[in-house]
């Protein structure tokens, strides 16, 4: 005879572990979610060089020397030709429609102003609007040009000699991260976001379920009536589960995809113990603080989603505003990606991440203590001696018709606190927080240091140039590289410029002198605006040097240009001119915030609809136009009002808008219905859909360009109503783009939008089905 095991810790984890593994939903959202996060990015990032992206020529040259120039863009790998013949019209119309995200301007003359010396212009357009494709492409659009624009041009006779000044020319060296490989830097970011989303969502599970559907009574017996080790019991099976699965993708990393580990691995075991310990913690007090296990999930989801954002990882925090600063410092996640970047990317001495490493573990404390003593708390009151509720009986009573059915959902979501939250306020709700971080748009002084190694009259003008520029300030004045990289190891910097010894002799021989400008790619926004400042600076002091050199005649001048690049290459951004990363990134999670939130709830409501719901057709469609009227004023606020107070451009024509975004609503309804049918518990929805949201981003097109994703993960995001939405949206509000140059997004929403309605109602027919033989 088996003996009965004693109250404590260990029945209270042999409990958990048996609920865990016999629960499905459970099962799927601690092992299936991460891995189809895993494979999707792992998928999405497999080409982590970006190439092809498409560029429209306008040559109204026409001539052999044009047409030379266009072959040289033709064998550039980072750009794909999609249309020579076109006009400036036409190219607008390529760049709004999505079919190419830059195009090159060749002006008429071009050959003959080219053999005069007289430096004709030729123009690059991107669209800055999708801000890292953009990157890629004007960088890209720099190097071509100018290259061909140099083995194109005839030999010429070289400067007069009164054009004697020298020039001085910028070359970024990456400190971390040499390749500046965004697919290195994301993944690594990306994969720990995920998984700390389910480490909350799984704890409020299993806390919450406790009070709705288990037996919160026979949790605490089975720990002998002490909280502490019901709650430390309940919790462990789920550390145990989350740290092998950090732990694999850790391997995965570096194993599989050979991303290299460069710190302290002891250090980063225990950063990720931490992490897993804080959200365990803040899942768990969610769910005790609600008492209610949908409004806990609610809550929990509200934390952790847009905490990427928050963490500083794409946009940093020092250039956040300063409600987005006090926020990030409560996030573990931040801490964390500051200690697992610092160690695994720039492999930082141990004491340079002390103090992200104690504010982690002041957070884990800190939520670990407020989850015991909440636990404590409802202990004291009695609030496990009660018996667990019994599950809300909806009123009885068939909906009739498709009126029936859109009154019915209208009260429904009034009447339940947890859809009113998610389909009412929680659009607002995200509407004001998620764009929080990102509101400042450009990064402004960055902090850079500067080794000055030549302590002239020139070099101590490269310093006051740099300092004065709008993009940078110069804070550590170093006397070594070494110390420099030392400011930067710390986070005191983001880049070190060097200045060579007998520079200023260089230049007044006509040499051009080089300036190493080392720069930390770890962050790689912050490395392109750091590189890109110091670039800028050093350029227009590079220009006043050519003018003061040859000021005595403008002909001179131009020669001497002329010696230097044979054409004017002029970059031009089209659309987010300044290149805001408010602009670029938040009308594109609007509308997967849009998704989101109508998908989980449709889904949480489609449950309780269909036992009152007298058809499945007239319920599916009654349903989905009630969801699509709930929905029109977040749709509003997403597409008129918010862009507008915040600063983003709106070109879109509101008839047009509205005609993309009701198609886009109506597709979601219907999705949501299509999944909920399946769910017998309405919180399964939030549980399995809100921690897919990050890899619907990605597959989407807009933060990583739809070149460098293979067609397989290119295919599962057009799944989603977001995807097209995005791509659609985004062009008629931000770059005024026409319904029609974007037709095949509308094409694809009504597709979807058929096609989920048709899957919804045959699941509802099959779900009523099934009822009725349960009854019968």
């Amino acid at each position: 005879m088996r003996p009965v095991a004693q109250p404590g810790f260990f029945l209270v984890a042999r409990r958990e572990c048996q609920w865990l593994f016999h629960d499905r939903v459970a099962l799927l959202l601690i092992f299936a979610v991460p891995l189809f996060a895993f494979v999707v990015l792992t998928t999405v990032f497999s080409h982590p060089v970006i190439r092809g992206l498409g560029v429209s020529v306008v040559d109204e040259d026409r001539s052999d020397t044009s047409r030379a120039l266009v072959e040289y863009v033709a064998a550039s790998p980072s750009l794909h030709i999609v249309d020579r013949s076109g006009t400036l019209t036409t190219a607008a119309q390529d760049i709004r429609s999505g079919k190419a995200i830059s195009a090159i301007y060749i002006p008429p003359d071009f050959e003959s102003d080219l053999k005069a010396e007289r430096r004709p212009q030729v123009i690059g357009f991107y669209n800055q609007q999708f801000l890292t494709a953009a990157g890629i492409a004007s960088s890209g659009l720099s190097d071509t040009l100018s290259a061909a624009a140099s083995a194109v041009a005839p030999a010429h006779a070289a400067a007069p000699a009164a054009v004697s000044v020298g020039t001085l020319t910028g070359e970024t060296i990456a400190l971390v991260n040499p390749q500046k490989n965004y697919a290195q830097f994301l993944l690594r970011a990306l994969l720990p976001t995920i998984i700390h989303v389910v480490i909350t969502l799984a704890a409020g599970y299993s806390v919450g379920s406790e009070f709705r559907r288990r037996d919160a009574r026979a949790w605490l017996e089975s720990a002998g009536g002490d909280p502490v080790v019901a709650l430390v019991g309940k919790l462990a099976p789920l550390f145990a589960i989350f740290f092998l699965i950090m732990l694999a993708e850790a391997l995965f990393l570096e194993g599989v995809l050979k991303i290299p580990f460069r710190g302290d691995l002891p250090l980063l075991v225990v950063a990720a113990s931490l992490l897993i310990v804080a959200h365990l913690s803040l899942g768990a007090l969610l769910q005790l603080l609600a008492g209610d296990l949908a409004s806990g999930l609610g809550l929990a989801g509200l934390f952790v989603s847009p905490a990427f954002g928050y963490a500083g990882v794409g946009f940093p925090t020092v250039g956040m505003n300063a409600f987005a600063q006090a926020w990030s410092a409560i996030l573990p996640l931040r801490w964390y990606m500051a200690v697992l970047l610092g160690q695994a990317a720039r492999g930082l001495p141990v004491s340079e991440s002390a103090v992200p490493f104690a504010a982690l573990a002041g957070l884990a404390v800190l939520f670990a203590s407020l989850a015991l003593l909440r636990m404590a708390s409802l202990t004291r009151k009695g609030r496990f001696e009660t018996a667990p509720p019994p599950e809300q009986a909806e009123a009885s009573g068939i909906s009739r018709g498709i009126g029936g059915s859109f009154n019915a959902e209208w009260r429904r979501v009034l009447g339940t606190k947890s859809a009113f939250t998610l389909l009412i306020l929680a659009p607002l709700i995200y509407g004001i927080y998620y764009p929080q971080p990102y509101l400042n748009q450009i990064l402004r002084k960055l902090p850079i240091a500067v080794v000055d190694n030549d302590l002239s009259d020139m070099s101590r003008q490269i310093v006051e140039t740099l300092d004065a520029s709008g993009a940078l300030s110069v804070v550590v004045r170093a006397h070594t590289l070494a110390e420099a990289r030392t400011a930067i190891d710390r986070g005191e910097v983001f880049a070190a410029v060097e200045i060579p010894p007998d520079i200023e002799r260089d230049v007044l021989k006509g040499i051009t002198a080089h300036i190493p400008i080392h720069a930390d790619a770890t962050y790689l926004f912050i490395f392109r605006s750091t590189a890109s400042g110091v670039v800028a600076a050093v350029g227009a002091l590079t220009s006043e040097l050519v003018s003061r050199g040859a000021r005595s005649d403008g002909s001179l001048v131009q020669a001497k240009l002329a010696n230097l690049s044979p054409a004017d290459v002029l970059l031009q951004p089209i659309f987010n001119p300044v290149g805001g990363y408010a602009s670029y990134v938040v009308p594109a999670a609007f509308m997967l915030i849009l998704q989101q939130t109508l998908l989980i709830g449709a889904a949480m409501l489609t449950g309780s609809a269909l036992a009152k719901a007298d058809g499945a057709f007239a319920g599916v469609l009654g349903r989905g136009v009630a969801h699509l009227t709930i929905y029109l004023p977040a749709l509003a606020l997403y597409l008129i009002v918010l862009p507008r107070i915040y600063g983003f451009s709106t070109l879109g024509h509101l008839p047009q808008l509205f005609a993309l975004g009701m198609v886009f609503l109506l597709a979601t309804s219907f999705m949501g219905q299509a999944i909920g049918a399946w769910f017998k518990q309405p919180e399964n929805a939030t549980i399995l859909l809100l921690a897919t949201s990050l890899p619907q981003f990605f597959t989407a097109g807009f933060a990583w360009p739809r070149e460098a994703i293979p067609e397989a993960a290119t295919a599962l995001g057009r799944m989603f109503p977001a995807d097209s939405a995005i791509d659609g949206l985004v062009r008629i509000n931000q770059l005024g783009a026409s319904i029609w140059e974007v037709a095949h997004d509308w094409f694809a929403l009504w597709c979807l939008t058929l096609a989920y309605f048709a899957i919804a109602v045959i699941s509802a027919f099959a779900v009523k089905r099934g009822q009725a033989n349960a009854q019968g």
